[in-house]
């Protein structure tokens, strides 16, 4: 095991558990560490925003950037909670895989996935990332995204099989249909024989927190059963979201 990040985090859990600042001097005794290896780890961690220093003090402390990091893990795992009831339905109405994806950065991460009980169907991992702009789920988180958020990211939309939309114009419009119809469509645009349709989950005051839908191969699904499955990825939604408003 690296040595050096586990004396990093050491320093960053002692320095977020303590309730004033502290020096180079105290953290390398409590940590029974060199005052140079503090220094340098210090500096490191200081550059990555988990700590600040006081310039005039020479002290270090905690940021708040933990906490960020300690609220989105929670925030999914209540999501996860709360579609579980729906995500199992719709594997049942669907029989294809179905996926609970959140934004990271420029990518979805997959934080749930229940797999479709056919030979053939779409592979995935949770844990596992896409491009947002090339699957449904991604889509769907991403149309409700800031204006200045969308317009930089469609300069730089990166092209993986024939159908991905890379032009911005396009891309935009694209977000605007998702919009007005409430679900998305990927028709092969991360990985050329995969379809999938999803839709948007929301908070009580209308933010977007993630999206369910469901993927397979795309001699399955096709243009004439999309709109059937939308209604059903958009029931999904609706009741996750009902859900997480009741807490």
């Amino acid at each position: 095991m690296n040595n050096t990040l586990i004396k990093g985090l050491q320093l960053l859990e002692h320095l977020a558990r303590s309730e004033t600042a502290l020096g180079v001097t105290e953290l390398a005794v409590a940590l029974d560490l060199g005052k140079s290896n503090v220094h340098r780890l210090l500096q490191a961690l200081v550059e990555l925003g988990y700590i600040q220093k006081n310039e005039i003090r020479g002290t270090y402390q905690a940021t708040l950037k933990l906490w960020e990091l300690g609220t989105a893990l929670e925030a999914r795992l209540t999501i996860k909670s709360a579609a579980r009831e729906a995500m199992e339905l719709l594997l049942q109405n669907t029989r294809e895989t179905v996926h609970l994806s959140v934004l990271d950065g420029n990518e979805v991460v997959y934080i749930h996935k229940l797999d479709s009980p056919e030979p053939v169907r779409a592979y995935s991992e949770i844990g596992g990332r896409a491009p947002a702009h090339c699957v449904a789920t991604g889509k769907a988180i991403l149309a409700w995204q800031k204006e200045s958020y969308l317009h930089d990211l469609s300069q730089r939309l990166v092209q993986h099989t024939d159908k991905t939309i890379t032009k911005p114009a396009e891309f935009l419009s694209e977000l605007e249909r998702i919009r007005a119809n409430g679900f998305a469509v990927n028709r092969g645009e991360w990985r050329e024989t995969v379809w999938g349709v999803a839709s948007p989950i929301l908070s009580s005051e209308g933010t977007v927190l993630a999206a369910v839908g469901v993927s397979g191969p795309s001699v399955r699904i096709k243009q004439p059963i999309i709109k059937r499955l939308a209604v059903e990825v958009q029931a999904a939604a609706q009741a996750i979201s009902t859900r997480l408003a009741r807490g």
